[in-house]
């Protein structure tokens, strides 16, 4: 596995497996992601996953007691540890993957901005629609806010810029573009992704035993539905 260590602070370590958001890179991220969940080092106190990197924090004091080998700064000998692993962790195609239905009702009061992303491409109202469900996605990351999906893969037909100003309150449940990026927002939240519609299913409940209806690496089918269907499923849903 390629990769590059660089220093983040006197606490921290990023580690860098590529330079360009691609499924490859994802695989990378997710399997060193799953090493450290499963063999958490004794001196690690978090590790962050993202786009291209994961970022380890450890204890400085932890490292140094820790360490066999007479080393200077805890860096070296973090450094030192994550290039013996990585070097020998192999990388392959995930076995199963979830697939995660997202039905989205389009335009109108619930996605305000899909005539500005029709306008900015120069295609119709019913053209983003379609690209938008054509998508081949994938979550790559959940961050922002809690059970915020980064979701890659979105038609480049459709790519628009954030907003200049972002809005200071987005509900939960909108359907939003940002470049070549779309995603979805859990919570009600200020934002400034372009907002083309809104799904009725809940992606953030904290009460719940896993509270975030996503995780990294599922696969995100979305599907057109009508203002009828989406007011039916808010009013089961709270039954």
């Amino acid at each position: 596995m390629q990769f590059q260590l660089s220093p983040l602070g006197d606490h921290a370590i990023v580690i860098e497996l590529g330079e360009e958001i691609n499924l490859n890179t994802h695989e990378k991220v997710k399997r060193v992601s799953a090493y450290l969940n499963q063999t958490p080092f004794s001196w690690m106190t978090e590790y962050i996953p993202a786009f291209t990197t994961v970022t380890v924090f450890y204890d400085p004091l932890a490292v140094m007691e820790s360490s066999k080998e007479p080393i200077s700064l805890p860096y070296e000998g973090v450094s030192r540890k994550l290039e013996q692993v990585l070097g020998t962790l192999e990388v392959s195609s995930s076995g199963e993957t979830r697939t995660v239905e997202i039905p989205v009702c389009y335009g109108g009061e619930l996605g305000p901005d899909i005539a500005e992303v029709a306008l900015h491409n120069q295609v119709s109202e019913e053209e983003v629609i379609r690209y938008h469900t054509n998508g081949d996605y994938l979550v790559y990351m959940i961050g922002f806010a809690p059970g915020f999906p980064y979701i890659g893969g979105m038609p480049e037909e459709i790519a628009t810029p954030r907003k200049e100003s972002p809005r200071l309150h987005i509900p939960a449940g909108s359907v939003g573009i940002a470049g070549k990026q779309t995603g979805v927002y859990p919570i009600e939240t200020p934002g400034g992704w372009q907002l083309i519609g809104r799904t009725p299913l809940a992606l953030f409940e904290p009460s719940e035993q896993s509270p975030t209806l996503l995780q990294a690496g599922d696969k995100i089918k979305f599907t057109s539905i009508s203002k009828e269907e989406y007011n039916q499923y808010i009013k089961e849903a709270s039954l």
